[in-house]
């Protein structure tokens, strides 16, 4: 017979076995998010010229199904390391759900509510459309791709590489670029050709500026938060208030506030860097001038 030892070693392998699966199905719910987004996009772009009432019913529901998946990602990372459980083939699946959840599906989402909807399939700028959506396309696979090679062997990259940094990310992440995408469609769901040709036109070329952006974004090397540390310290306590006051304010204005919590990160990258040159730009100036005092006098 088995000792109570023996019996709760055994109890101990289940529940260990049982943590391996929670990350997988956060991960797995990630890719039927990002399922659910290209149906609805599509769904959407197709009653969009006889029913833009209907159509944005779907694709505020692609909008949502982004954010959630943007949930899913967040959480999938951080229970895998809190239980230990992080393993080869889940950083793998993680990426491979990312690249459509998003990388595909906003490109659905972003063609079907506005490049589809506003410019006449043939016309150059439509083309141009569909130039600008597969380089966002190629950039976010291409930070993914950055992103687990950092991770997983930071000494084997080129001479003058970025190292990895636990507490920023190099480049914007491609979930960010997805919620800012998914943010605008939440907050404006009709199709813009609900908006009629001028306006069409005008916000279309908007949108293909901000892909533009977007995808430069995530290629470059600008640092952006990771929030990977937040809620490991004492000030957890502080943290649990601050996700309450955030979850109901999305709840009650979550037009307003996924929007601006997108445009917020988004935009924190491009300021942080612009703070550290003017910064080093003044230490540079000081330096000169310290420089050239001596000689003077």
């Amino acid at each position: 017979m088995e000792t109570v030892e023996e019996e709760n070693k055994h109890v101990h392998k289940g529940i260990k076995k049982g943590l391996y699966l929670i990350p997988s199905a956060f991960t797995a719910a990630n890719v039927g998010m990002g399922f659910l987004a290209v149906m609805s996009s599509l769904r959407g772009f197709q009653i969009a010229p006889v029913n833009a009432e209907e159509a944005a019913v779907y694709f505020d529901y692609a909008a949502k199904a982004i954010g959630l998946a943007i949930l899913f990602d967040t959480l999938d990372g951080r229970v895998a390391r809190m239980t230990k459980t992080t393993t080869e083939i889940g950083v793998q699946l993680d990426s491979l759900a990312d690249v459509l959840t998003f990388g595909i599906a906003p490109i659905v989402l972003a063609y079907s509510w506005a490049i589809g909807a506003a410019f006449p399939e043939g016309s150059q700028i439509h083309t141009l459309g569909l130039f600008v959506l597969f380089m966002y396309l190629m950039c976010g696979a291409f930070r993914l791709a950055r992103f687990n090679l950092q991770a997983t062997r930071p000494r084997v990259l080129i001479e003058g590489a970025v190292k990895t940094d636990k507490k920023n990310f190099v480049g914007l992440p491609i979930p960010p670029a997805a919620g800012l995408l998914a943010g605008i469609v939440h907050f404006a769901p009709h199709p813009l050709n609900f908006y009629g040709a001028p306006l069409a036109n005008f916000y279309g070329v908007l949108i293909l500026v901000l892909l533009a952006v977007l995808g430069v974004l995530m290629v470059s090397t600008l640092r952006y938060t990771s929030f990977k540390s937040v809620g490991m310290g004492r000030r957890s306590l502080y943290l649990i208030l601050l996700i309450a006051g955030t979850g109901m304010l999305i709840w009650l204005y979550s037009r307003y506030v996924l929007l601006t919590l997108a445009v917020a990160y988004v935009a924190h990258g491009i300021i942080w860097y612009l703070l550290s040159f003017l910064s080093r730009s003044k230490a540079h100036h000081a330096a000169q001038e310290e420089e050239i005092s001596p000689e003077t006098n």
